[in-house]
């Protein structure tokens, strides 16, 4: 299981909060500081996860800015996982489609695109991939 926590000492007024248990995630709605906010934490099942991860962003078209997607994706989405001639499937390869239609920046690999840091590499696959993602838009 994924966890977001909000620190007390941040003045967080709630406004809505969405939960999903098909698709794994709970969308909580609100402002700081006079500011609207949305945090999405999603967490997608090891089976299937790249079909689970684009229905659950589809199902989230209509975040606005202000937008942090967080979790366990069980699935690869940054650059550095494409940079290396594996194949990947037909349903990952959509799910980029999806994240890049969407406009979502992977903030780990906005500062760090080439780090392996904090990735795990697969021997049989030949594939560096991190499956816990912080997203924005």
């Amino acid at each position: 299981g994924v966890a977001k926590l909000i620190s007390d000492k941040t003045d967080f007024k709630t406004k809505t909060i969405k939960r999903n248990k098909e698709s794994h995630y709970i969308m909580i709605k609100g402002s700081i500081q006079q500011e609207d906010v949305t945090i999405v934490n999603i967490y997608a099942l090891n089976t299937g996860a790249p079909i689970c991860m684009k229905q659950t962003l589809l199902e989230l078209r209509e975040i606005g800015p202000n937008t942090i997607i967080a979790g366990d994706f069980n699935t690869p989405l940054s650059a550095l996982n494409r940079l290396y001639r594996q194949k990947i499937s037909k349903e990952t390869s959509d799910l980029f489609c999806t994240t890049d239609q969407m406009n979502l920046i992977d903030s780990y690999r906005t500062f760090y695109p080439m780090a392996v840091q904090h990735t795990y590499f697969s021997s049989a696959h030949r594939l560096f991939s991190r499956v816990d993602h912080v997203v924005g838009h």
